[in-house]
């Protein structure tokens, strides 16, 4: 549906680039990732359910989320590239280290990190929705945020608030 794309173009998200490890590693650019609970710790991914990445999470499986800063543009086109290598060679570079609870990828340089273990899929049309308990979570610096609006990536920059009188 064109309208629905182009109206949700308008709603600018965070990139992230979400990694599995193991014998078929594989990493996808992704901008349908949020917070669902804080008591317990979840969060939740979309994916299309052609993506190489389903399988494995489909299954019932553990990943990892890099949330990427502004000068992390490169890195989230590659991983939305369906051309990239497969396995670990898609890895490299950027630099990344294995999470110490999923094994998976978690990318240098990320604003942020995750390590999830997924708890409930659920297909909603041509994407699956996993929902996922956060097995850990890391901060990474004060740096800008890369985000997607109008179809093109961006910098999120600070902006002083007023000063609000009293």
């Amino acid at each position: 549906m064109a309208d629905l794309r182009r109206v949700m173009s308008v709603f600018a998200t965070g990139i992230t680039v979400i990694t599995v490890g193991g014998d078929f590693p594989n990493g996808m650019t992704a901008n349908a990732f949020g917070s669902v609970s804080l008591d317990p710790p979840l969060v939740l991914c979309c994916v299309s359910r052609t993506a190489r990445l389903h399988g494995a999470l489909s299954a019932g499986g553990s990943f990892a989320v890099s949330v990427l800063s502004a000068e992390q543009e490169e890195i989230a086109r590659r991983f939305a590239d369906h051309s990239r290598p497969h396995g670990w060679g898609q890895f490299a570079p950027p630099g990344w280290r294995l999470g110490r609870y999923t094994g998976a990828p978690l990318l240098d340089g990320a604003l942020a990190w995750l390590e999830c273990e997924v708890i409930q899929e659920t297909v909603a049309g041509d994407h699956s929705v996993f929902v996922a308990s956060v097995l850990d979570a890391a901060t990474g610096g004060d740096r800008p945020a890369l985000l997607f609006h109008g179809s093109a990536f961006h910098e999120l920059r600070r902006v002083p608030a007023a000063d609000v009188a009293d």
